[in-house]
């Protein structure tokens, strides 16, 4: 039976979509300069604690973009952290107009 409502797509879905596809770019690709690292960190912004505090997932996309600058990663990579950046940024425009996530 399907739901009355329709599932309504949101920035915050969209994000968590943009974490899982660069975390499994990452495993695709590894093992690379700092790949291992690269997990961690996306791990970590992925978390729980993370979506439910954004300024952790800020600082964890931080050290991503830093890996990523500092060290030769596939190109794949790189443009899945520039969609998670987009992302996040989504959502905190939609947060700032006091949209429900």
């Amino acid at each position: 039976m399907l739901p009355s409502k329709l599932y309504e797509k949101t920035a915050l879905s969209d994000l968590q979509g943009a974490w899982q596809t660069l975390r499994a770019e990452v495993a695709k690709a590894h093992p690379f300069p700092e790949s291992d690292r690269l997990l961690f960190h996306i791990d970590e912004g992925m978390s729980w604690e993370s979506v439910r505090h954004l300024d952790r997932m800020k600082a964890a996309l931080l050290l991503v973009r830093n890996i990523v600058a500092q060290n030769k990663v596939p190109d794949e990579v790189a443009e899945c952290v520039e969609q998670v950046v987009e992302n996040l940024e989504e959502v905190e425009a939609a947060i700032a107009e006091g949209e429900k996530l």
